[in-house]
């Protein structure tokens, strides 16, 4: 199974980033390793002193496909969750700098912690999906699917241009402001329309 993640699609996260808004879907990849198995804490990494938390929508692929047409495209999804895209934030600076890849901030081991699926079908707005995540008891990021710059249907139909889709694959589509710093200690809970889906702590 492939993780592809999707980046800058919010319009608010772009600008607290100071980011260039996108013109179409920028999307990288995650190995396997990148998820946290259940049960387990997220181990935080000894090659960064950044790990910056973005919480986002993950969809679940339930057909293959290649080059989708948009118009098709919610055929090949049919179940959502919320997870975690762990980012080296100080490593990722040092990325951009030098016009290097991502990757090494982006695809370590258990950086893409991700809650229990629920069918599209079954939420109560699948036309609006509210989502977030509590740190510590608090809430830290809440986002709405409407505010994303490009839908799950752009995204799905973009990125089977390049990439063909199977059944199992995940994406993420993207984190909405209020990224922040993790530390050892900490806890987080993630939400899907005010539902627990997923908790875990950091080590």
């Amino acid at each position: 199974m492939k993780i592809i993640c999707i980046g800058r699609n919010y319009l608010a996260h772009v600008k607290e980033l100071d980011n260039d808004l996108p013109t179409k879907p920028m999307f990288f990849m995650k190995p396997e390793t990148a998820l946290l198995p259940v049960g387990e804490a997220f181990p935080y990494p000894n090659f960064s002193q950044k790990v910056h938390y973005e919480t986002e929508l993950v969809l679940h692929i339930c057909k293959s496909g290649k080059a989708i047409e948009e118009k098709t495209a919610s055929e090949y999804y049919d179940a959502i969750t919320v997870g975690i895209d762990f980012t080296a934030r100080d490593l990722q600076s040092e990325c951009k700098a030098k016009g290097h890849p991502w990757e090494i901030a982006k695809a370590f081991d258990c950086s893409a912690p991700i809650g229990s699926f629920k069918k599209i079908s079954a939420l109560k707005h699948p036309e609006d999906i509210a989502f977030g995540m509590k740190l510590n008891g608090e809430w830290a990021q809440q986002g709405h699917s409407r505010d994303m710059i490009f839908s799950f249907d752009k995204i799905v139909s973009y990125v089977s241009r390049f990439v063909t889709l199977n059944e199992g694959d995940i994406i993420f589509t993207g984190t909405p402001q209020g990224v922040g710093e993790v530390h050892a200690g900490d806890k987080l809970e993630l939400f899907l329309e005010g539902e627990s889906v997923f908790w875990f702590g950091v080590k």
